[in-house]
């Protein structure tokens, strides 16, 4: 076993594959870094708001005003940095923290490929992706490289392979597959599309669509790594991806999953197109194909950063599952639903009214949520607990600002998942005031009183 592990950490392969994706991504970044700040979603998503919803453990991660602006310019001149292969290393580093910094700063704004390019901008800090065709390498002939360790690229098709096939796990459900939901709902939302637009009020249709989306997923990370089905797989990819660019509102995430699966090709293609974009740059590429072979000494840094990967390649695997330690259903209680690759699987609505009572005087004020919560912020905290209770605990320090006594605060709640009756879901009793957040289960989560079998 040590042998076969180590023979596979001997393994080389060409630069070319990884300088392919560190310019692929490094560009992809800068575009939707701009598409954001242009869109003016800095000022609507972080700036406008009185309140923001924060992660556990991240609350002190806020936005700074106008100078969040600053924040998001330090981020694309990481990812400019990245691309062009700049003082790579630091400007992965400074990618990461900055990203992520605006990835935490409101859990409203919370999308699964914001996450992904967390995940992927963390992992090629530890990555040579500067050996082949990047500015370091041309100033520095000790940091050019034609060859490099083959993990360092595996393990980027490892995180996008987990990405689809945990999709496709999450997808194995009787809500999806046996009633088409929530594509039974969604679907018929773009009945007015030319060509397909009728098609997408049909039931069977909606089936299709659900059962194909749970075979795509489970199998496209093995069609991507079989030579002789890569080509079909990637088409697959391309239509997949741009359909539900249509269909659904999900941004620029197609486009990085289209360009990400690139990486699975051999690197004969990536060194193609690095080809032609060197030669319309007029650069030699003589100077980069030196037939150099990066090896790794099994210095303490080396094995440092190996198990900094081992551990968060296993954190990647088995963080998913974190939901089974909780009872209830995970669509309802939502505990343990971030951070696990399902995407777009359910349809909920909700309906939250709070009321803040006087501890003494027991006097009754009702909140009217719009003085305090954007249009989107209000929609998303009507039905995940976490924005509930940390929405009531603003509520309690605010009215006691105000001169209420020991605010106690109580919900009104009503959640409809997936085409089901609204029903009550907080214990209206329970003063949140008094709840706290932690990893623990929310007993105050009213039951779900039916089942979703499934993963």
């Amino acid at each position: 076993m040590n042998k076969a592990i180590k023979d596979y950490l001997s393994k080389q392969s060409s630069a070319g594959t990884l300088a392919f994706f560190r310019l692929a991504f490094g560009l992809m970044m800068c575009l939707s870094l701009l598409r954001f700040v242009s869109y003016g979603w800095v000022d609507k998503f972080y700036i406008e708001p009185l309140f923001h919803f924060t992660y556990y453990g991240f609350e002190w991660v806020r936005p700074i005003g106008i100078y969040t602006y600053l924040i998001f310019f330090i981020a694309f001149i990481a990812a400019l940095g990245i691309a062009l292969g700049y003082k790579y290393r630091f400007s992965a580093l400074i990618f990461f923290l900055s990203f992520t910094y605006i990835e935490l700063m409101d859990k409203t704004t919370y999308l699964n490929h914001y996450y992904f390019i967390s995940v992927i901008s963390f992992v090629l800090i530890f990555l040579p992706a500067s050996a082949f065709f990047s500015i370091d390498a041309y100033r520095n002939a000790q940091k050019r490289f034609e060859y490099i360790p083959r993990w360092t690229t595996d393990v980027l098709k490892l995180l996008l392979s987990i990405v689809y096939f945990y999709a496709g796990l999450a997808k194995i459900n009787s809500d999806w597959l046996f009633k088409a939901m929530p594509l039974k709902i969604w679907l018929p939302t773009n009945s007015n599309l030319p060509f397909l637009g009728d098609l997408l009020n049909e039931s069977w249709v909606h089936y299709a669509f659900s059962w194909s989306g749970m075979i795509y997923d489970l199998s496209i990370p093995f069609l991507l790594l079989y030579k002789r089905t890569r080509w079909f797989a990637f088409v697959l990819v391309v239509i997949f991806h741009l359909i539900t660019k249509i269909l659904f509102p999900i941004g620029v995430f197609p486009y990085i999953m289209i360009v990400s699966s690139l990486v699975f090709f051999e690197s004969s293609f990536h060194l193609k197109i690095l080809r032609r974009i060197i030669k319309a740059l007029n650069f030699n590429i003589a100077m980069f194909q030196n037939s150099k072979v990066l090896v790794e000494n099994l210095n303490s840094f080396s094995l440092i950063k190996r198990v900094i990967l081992g551990l968060f390649l296993v954190f990647q695997l088995v963080f998913p599952f974190r939901y089974l330690a909780y009872p209830g259903e995970l669509f309802w209680t939502e505990e343990g639903f971030r951070f696990s690759w399902r995407v777009m699987l359910m349809e909920k609505a909700g309906y939250t009214e709070f009321k803040v009572v006087d501890a003494r005087t027991k006097q009754e004020i009702l909140v009217i949520n719009h003085q305090f919560l954007s249009a989107f912020q209000e929609k998303q905290m009507a039905f995940q607990p976490d924005f509930i209770l940390e929405y009531a605990h603003f509520l309690h320090n605010y009215y006691k600002k105000a001169g209420v006594n020991n605010p106690e605060v109580y919900v009104a709640s009503y959640v409809a998942l997936n085409g089901r009756l609204s029903k009550t879901y907080i214990n209206p009793s329970i003063n949140l005031a008094k709840e706290y957040e932690s990893f623990q289960h929310k007993s105050w989560i009213l039951p779900f009183n039916d089942t979703i079998k499934g993963f």
